[in-house]
């Protein structure tokens, strides 16, 4: 009998594999076992070929060569992961094995990872798919003891096929037509150029804003304060000083009649479950995390801890058959501030509604939820236990009953004015009780709120209709209109997700409230990072700001291009194309029609582009002017003529640590120039700093300089015998 071949994604996931199914014999790229031989790949080891495999043509950006449409999309080997092909293609060749089991992300991603794999090696043998949303010894086990044909995931593969190619097609040949016409380092593509789209677009509203000033007029009675309202629109806010005038002359003095008091018994449910993209909005929120630190968290907490089920999710619901497994989920996390939680959730049976367990509402995955595995919080990094706190927090509020309160809202009438207020009383605080935010009421007895300028919620006292107070004080308080917030990664997440208020056509936008929007929540953390690496877009504290090249790219993009309609439509049939309802066919003809007109639209522009970061020294080759960019490892200067091609650093953070501060220094300059320099005032000659850096090391034991090495790491100082020699070469070197 011959042995099953388990192709994982990634050396860590094999690993737990292996050790779960029985295998222990580890080789070259994969281990050994009786029944099964595990492999992995290292992310993707196979990918569509560069333009220059097709046409040596295509070895020199012009204009002329483009567009660039091949008859085929060919895949090759990526070099730098070769080796570790050559063991899954010998693997998946040898004559022992049977059958071969996907073991990639259950994703899109991760079914193009193994299909490009087993395309490019020629496998025909029968394919079987391991598609699990937690990485425990439990899920595996469940995982392995159902697999599924490997032909119904044939669709998914499809769609992810022919997301690859569109990338391929619109990102390689619009970035070409740019960068050759403009003769600038430019890119554009499906989804990122849409999501800088509204970035600039909200900067440019920023821009336009006027501010306008208004009142706001407040009376203060016993105890408790009212807001005045327009009886028509029941807006609050004056934008003419000589009406609020007029009102705080007309009801000065008098007294105030209560003319309605409604009370209402209110239930909030919980909010839904966190999908991928939920969580990095609530992360980025409370915590600043980046779309990408979160993900990277996310997946630890998933592979690695496996105390959260699988991250890249769209779906805030879960399916009917993890119903029975939520006791278990919860008597795993009943430690620490979750036990009281989670005991009071147990006391009960479970019963399920449709806020949580809806299985319509599941795509591929269900919504992220703790697993059933055993927690050891002292195990996470304070940044993952931030994450997990999150989640966890959130799948008990999901469990736990409304927040129940009764709201009050009072309608006053001042000299034939109207004036309300509201305020609540809390019942229950049901599931609020777990953030221990349970809606703290707001009473200011003190005086007039000189903050607010909308009516605030507040506590309020026996209040009866008929009932007549006093005004104690009136008030106009002032504000101004504030222009659109500029865009956090939180809110960015948001926009990308829900775009149809970008667009114009109603039709359109009304198609586009029902589909996942720009993106998916495993790429959109991706894209927001490439905007800033490409140096688009920068980050100015909390809030995302665009910078010169962005907002240029957009003003001379094809106008299409940038409009979030497309790609999410682009989406929506990606989609269709995993449920079997759209031919895959058709969409790639319809992505090869649309590269050669954006090509054709960038050729026939008439808009100009500006470096704005020409720096003032010269290329020694072409004598143009040098550009200055932040590359991977620091600032360097590039030719803007690519056919010169000439570039040089002009600094990069070393490893090296500043004497004073611990912090990374700065490697300045060319040549007897070079130094290394630090924010704190810290300078020193390269070859100085080096030289003494040696000569203290040879009187050290390698023992002392790993302690060295260890504290410098930690930022934390180290008391040592290289510390004090250091010290000393400072103190005689200033």
């Amino acid at each position: 009998m011959g042995k099953i071949l388990v192709l994982a994604e990634k050396p860590s996931v094999g690993k737990e594999l292996a050790r779960v199914l029985g295998s222990t014999q580890s080789r070259d790229g994969h281990i050994v076992g009786p029944k099964y031989i595990i492999t992995w790949a290292l992310g993707h080891l196979v990918t569509l070929a560069d333009p220059d495999h097709y046409d040596d043509k295509y070895k020199k950006w012009a204009l002329e060569t483009l567009p660039m449409i091949p008859k085929k999309m060919d895949l090759v080997v990526i070099k730098q992961t070769s080796k570790q092909y050559a063991t899954v293609k010998a693997l998946l060749k040898n004559p022992e094995i049977d059958e071969l089991v996907i073991a990639t992300d259950a994703g899109r991603e991760g079914e193009l990872v193994a299909r490009w794999i087993i395309q490019k090696a020629g496998f025909k043998k029968p394919i079987k798919r391991l598609w699990i949303s937690s990485q425990t010894d439990k899920a595996i086990k469940e995982g392995f003891s159902a697999l599924k044909p490997g032909k119904d995931y044939e669709n998914l593969f499809q769609s992810a096929l022919s997301r690859a190619e569109a990338d391929w097609l619109v990102g390689l040949n619009v970035t070409r037509a740019l960068t050759c016409k403009y003769n600038a380092q430019l890119s554009a593509g499906r989804v990122q150029t849409p999501t800088l789209a509204m970035i600039v677009q909200r900067e440019n509203e920023i821009r336009a804003f006027v501010p306008r000033e208004f009142y706001n007029i407040v009376a203060l009675l016993n105890g408790f304060q009212v807001t005045w309202k327009d009886r028509k629109t029941s807006n609050g806010r004056i934008f003419e000083k000589t009406r609020a005038d007029e009102i705080i002359k007309k009801c000065s003095g008098q007294s105030c009649t209560i003319k309605d008091v409604k009370k209402e018994l209110k239930r909030e449910p919980s909010p839904l479950l966190y999908d991928l993209t939920e969580l990095q909005r609530d992360a980025n929120k409370r915590y600043g995390f980046s779309a990408k630190d979160t993900l990277n968290h996310m997946q630890k907490l998933y592979e690695q801890h496996k105390l959260l089920t699988y991250p890249r999710t769209d779906s805030r619901h879960l399916t009917t058959d993890i119903l029975p497994t939520l006791k278990d989920r919860l008597k795993s996390i009943s430690i620490g501030a979750y036990s009281p939680f989670a005991a009071a959730i147990l006391r009960s049976p479970i019963v399920s509604n449709k806020r949580f367990v809806d299985d319509a509402k599941v795509s591929d995955h269900h919504a992220i939820i703790p697993t059933e595995q055993f927690v050891d919080l002292s195990r996470l990094s304070p940044d993952e236990r931030r994450v997990y706190d999150l989640v966890v927090k959130r799948f008990l509020a999901v469990l736990s009953p409304d927040f129940v309160y009764e709201k009050t809202t009072v309608s006053a009438d001042i000299a034939g004015e109207l004036f309300t207020a509201s305020g609540k009383i809390i019942q229950s605080k049901g599931w609020k009780s777990i953030y221990d935010t349970a809606g703290a009421d707001v009473s200011d007895d003190e005086g007039l709120d000189e903050e607010s300028s909308e009516e605030r919620e507040q506590s309020l006292p026996n209040i009866n209709k008929g009932d007549s107070f006093q005004v104690k004080n009136l008030k106009a308080n002032t504000g101004k209109t504030s222009p659109p917030a500029r865009y956090t990664e939180a809110t960015l997440l948001s926009a990308m997700e829900h775009p149809g208020k970008f667009i114009e056509n109603a039709e359109m936008r009304g198609i586009m409230d029902n589909t996942k929007g720009i993106g998916t929540p495993a790429t959109r953390a991706d894209i927001i990072e490439k905007l800033f690496n490409t140096n688009y877009i920068e980050r100015r504290g909390k809030y995302i700001f665009p910078l010169s090249k962005g907002e240029q790219l957009i003003a001379i993009v094809p106008e299409d291009l940038k409009s979030p309609e497309l790609t999410a439509n682009w989406e929506q049939k990606l989609a269709l194309i995993s449920k079997g309802t759209v031919k895959s066919a058709i969409f790639d003809q319809e992505i090869r029609n649309y590269a050669t007109k954006i090509v054709s639209n960038v050729i026939a522009s008439n808009a100009a582009y500006k470096h704005d970061n020409l720096s003032k020294t010269r290329c020694p080759h072409c004598d143009k002017f040098l550009l200055e960019i932040n590359g991977k490892k620091g600032k360097m200067l590039v030719c803007p003529d690519r056919e010169c091609g000439y570039k040089q650093n002009e600094s990069f953070t070393s490893n090296a640590r500043c004497p004073k501060c611990k912090k990374n220094l700065e490697v300045t300059g060319d040549g007897e120039k070079k130094l290394y320099a630090c924010k704190c005032g810290f300078r020193e000659k390269y070859d100085t700093f080096n030289k003494r850096l040696a000569e203290n090391r040879s009187n050290l034991s390698k023992n002392d300089v790993q302690k060295y090495m260890s504290s410098q790491k930690s930022e934390e100082p180290l008391s040592s015998a290289f510390a004090d020699a250091w010290a000393k070469a400072n103190k005689s070197n200033p």
